[in-house]
């Protein structure tokens, strides 16, 4: 059912328009007795779920007993990203999800289905995993919260991966990452029906059906550096997913008539401090740049490759090395076998030999920025050159070169014509 939706590409919702919304639909509702919040992490700070988050506490008060930031293979949030995403909620209602070990397994899509929606490019089962404070912990509701945007894994994130990726296990988000890598993310980036999405929905309609999940999905246009809410969309099946969905597509995709020569990517260091989350610069501006062009990304909060030890490990060890090297490798080493999102990722993370990636950390060394398989630039240099506070997103001419510049890789997607089909 949808209870509520509002939105349109020159729509500007205030707080209190969000709130007027977010509270039209829990009146709808009715009373609830035991609440959790299940938002994203400070890696979606400008979803603007800490403020929804904290509007749905406004209303239940203590009935909103538990805050369970959907992080998936993220690192905990600490106490200084929860004050700052969720100003003036209790640390003490907040939870840490375990990805490895803090799951229930609901069922199993079959792998004859999978099969199919992969167009026989993967074929094994799919664990419809979620952390077991959503099924023991006595909820008359579940509030899902989050921002729908193109999404390299899922085509368009948020609505059930919130709940079964964000809070799944390690098999399932292996798996349905590897999915997405083998499928090809280009064929997904900005849909959202694809072979990924197919499987939770498959896992949402069969083993999610008895738990009270109401999702509140934002469109949030990042155009011109400073974050728009052009859509709020609350419900509990498929089409306050597929409204905001469509939303998304107009406000956070740009399609250029040319392809880009060099892009420059500013990585916010409160929302990205590793190449996991970092490499956005990459999925998203992957169908953009030209063959032979150039994609800088500064990076002044980068500190590791992955947010996951064993993750960050395979990362250095094997590298951004290509579709091919990387599926390889996976067939040959149990380590990338048993890490299939980490597979995924460095497939995710190369150009394919297309174009270069120059990575300017904050943190990480010359010698690990090239040992992974991208150029290093100087961060130093490279802020003073590109002065990324003083840009808007777009094109500019810099040193008599035109440049195109993304204040937040996050926010959106962008093609040129002949590379999106």
């Amino acid at each position: 059912m949808l209870y509520y939706a509002c939105g349109n590409p020159q729509e500007e919702l205030t707080p209190e328009q969000m709130r007027e919304g977010l509270l039209a639909a829990l009146e709808q509702l009715g009373p609830r007795r035991k609440v959790l919040a299940v938002p994203p992490d400070i890696t979606r700070l400008h979803s603007q779920a800490g403020l929804l988050t904290r509007m749905a506490w406004d209303y239940y008060g203590t009935a909103l007993t538990d805050v369970l930031p959907a992080i998936g293979t993220h690192r905990p949030m600490t106490p200084e990203e929860i004050r700052r995403m969720y100003p003036g909620m209790p640390l003490s209602m907040f939870r840490v999800h375990d990805w490895r070990n803090g799951i229930v397994t609901m069922g199993k899509v079959p792998g004859a289905f999978v099969r199919q929606v992969s167009e026989g490019k993967v074929d094994y089962d799919w664990p419809a995993q979620v952390d077991r404070l959503l099924v023991e912990g006595g909820y008359d509701l579940i509030l899902s919260i989050g921002q729908v945007v193109p999404h390299e894994v899922t085509g368009m994130a948020n609505y059930n991966k919130n709940i079964l990726v964000g809070t799944g296990g390690s098999e399932g988000i292996n798996k349905s990452h590897f999915l997405g890598a083998v499928y090809g993310m280009e064929r997904m980036m900005g849909r959202a029906d694809t072979p990924v999405r197919r499987v939770l929905n498959y896992a949402s309609e069969h083993f999610l059906k008895d738990l009270p999940i109401v999702y509140v999905l934002t469109v949030v246009d990042g155009g011109g550096g400073k974050p728009k809410v052009r859509g709020l969309f609350i419900g509990d099946d498929t089409e306050c997913f597929l409204q905001a969905a469509r939303l998304a597509l107009q406000v956070n995709f740009t399609m250029l008539e040319r392809p880009l020569k060099k892009a420059v990517v500013y990585l916010d260091p409160e929302e990205y401090k590793s190449t996991w989350l970092g490499n956005k610069s990459i999925y998203r501006t992957r169908m953009a740049m030209a063959d032979g062009g150039e994609l800088i990304v500064l990076a002044p909060g980068l500190v590791e490759f992955g947010e996951d030890e064993q993750i960050d490990r395979l990362i250095r060890k094997y590298g951004y090395v290509g579709s091919e090297r990387v599926l390889a490798l996976t067939a040959e080493n149990e380590d990338l076998q048993a890490n299939l999102s980490a597979a995924a990722h460095l497939i995710h993370g190369s150009s394919e030999g297309r174009f270069l990636v120059r990575y300017c950390p904050g943190k990480l060394s010359r010698r690990e920025i090239e040992s992974v398989g991208f150029a290093w630039g100087d961060l130093n240099e490279m802020m003073k050159k590109y002065k990324p506070a003083e840009r808007t997103d777009g094109f500019h001419s810099i040193d008599g070169e035109e440049v195109f510049f993304i204040s937040n890789p996050g926010l959106g997607l962008w093609a040129y014509r002949e590379r999106f089909q």
